[in-house]
């Protein structure tokens, strides 16, 4: 893990500073930047987005989803908990506590839109982060790839309506044509553009892919943080007004992160699956595609809105939490042993 990534937490905390003094001092220019649009798309902050999601994209091969046979048990569970677990339960704990336990502690105007924002971060399962978090593990490069190939498969058909069915059970109006265009600027467009650059680097091997890898990482960063800056930069008043917004937002995140770990890691264990297949079966489930979930908040709501704050604080709890779950899941290693059915 490199030092963005192991203080992702920290990075993501001077962003927000950064981004609510800036907003402070120059709010007319974050204002300009919040009103270049086009379909409701913020167009700076796509641009940023496809810095940010490219790369990660990139490292995946699609043409590894011939191996999913081999691993049916692990990625059943991945896809069960990600699809039909995942999604629903976020919507559920973001209703219990942000519209009824923490309702009085927050801005009734926002009520909805934290809810829609955790609903967006619960449809989106991790893409990149989960091959650090498979890698901390031990866990099975082969079978990590794979299960993140369907994922982004399914990801690109599946998102939009299950982000739209919730919305819809949560009584938030809809924006069907902000929607679908933010499927395609953020899931369909950058997926075409990573397989193209993949394919184009691969030609030099695979020690020239993992070079152009690793120039690449610090631009996804940057991109990210940037983002970020941007955001708090339109949310810094809010946020000082109500400094626990944050600490309630992260509550139902974080129980959310631990519960469909532990579904999907105990359900591994009782399939009889190995542990190099469990770990980053649970971590795949636990982890968000923050990235997405983030510019589609942005592109469905706008900067200001409560659901581009919530995502954010997905971003922010991601990296402890995930890191609790890796210690957790080395230390229980000897709970499997090697199955002697094939996956």
């Amino acid at each position: 893990m490199g030092i963005f990534e192991r203080f992702l937490t920290i990075w993501v905390a001077v962003s927000i500073v950064v981004g609510i003094v800036l907003g402070e001092m120059f709010p007319g220019v974050f204002q300009a930047i919040g009103n270049l649009t086009a379909y409701e798309i913020n167009l700076p902050v796509t641009v940023l987005i496809w810095l940010m999601i490219v790369p990660m994209l990139m490292k995946v091969d699609f043409g590894a989803l011939h191996e999913v046979g081999r691993q049916w048990r692990g990625i059943g569970v991945t896809l069960g908990v990600n699809w039909l677990i995942k999604p629903f339960t976020m919507a559920a704990l973001g209703w219990l506590f942000i519209g009824f336990l923490f309702r009085p502690l927050l801005p009734e105007s926002q009520i909805e839109s934290y809810i829609a924002g955790l609903i967006l971060l619960g449809a989106a399962p991790c893409t990149a982060m989960v091959f650090v978090w498979s890698h901390l593990t031990k866990g099975d490069a082969n079978f990590t790839l794979t299960q993140v190939a369907l994922n982004d498969t399914i990801m690109i058909f599946a998102f939009a309506p299950i982000v739209a069915l919730l919305l819809g059970i949560s009584a938030i109006t809809i924006p069907w044509e902000t929607l679908t265009i933010s499927v395609v600027a953020f899931i369909v467009i950058p997926v075409i553009v990573g397989q193209i650059i993949r394919n184009r680097v691969m030609k030099g091997g695979v020690a020239a892919f993992n070079s152009f890898d690793a120039k690449l990482k610090p631009v996804s960063m940057i991109a990210l943080l940037s983002t970020l800056v941007l955001l708090f930069a339109f949310q810094g008043q809010q946020i000082i007004a109500q400094p626990m917004i944050i600490a309630l937002l992260a509550v139902p995140i974080i129980l959310q992160t631990y519960f469909i770990a532990a579904i999907a890691y105990v359900a591994n264990k009782l399939l009889g699956v190995e542990h190099k297949i469990a770990a980053p079966s649970s971590m795949i489930g636990a982890s968000n595609f923050f990235e997405l979930a983030v510019a589609t908040a942005i592109g469905l709501f706008g900067f200001s809105s409560g659901a581009a704050l919530a995502t954010v604080v997905g971003v922010l709890v991601e990296v402890p939490v995930m890191l609790s779950l890796v210690a957790i899941a080395n230390r229980t290693r000897g709970w499997f042993t090697p199955s002697k059915i094939a996956n």
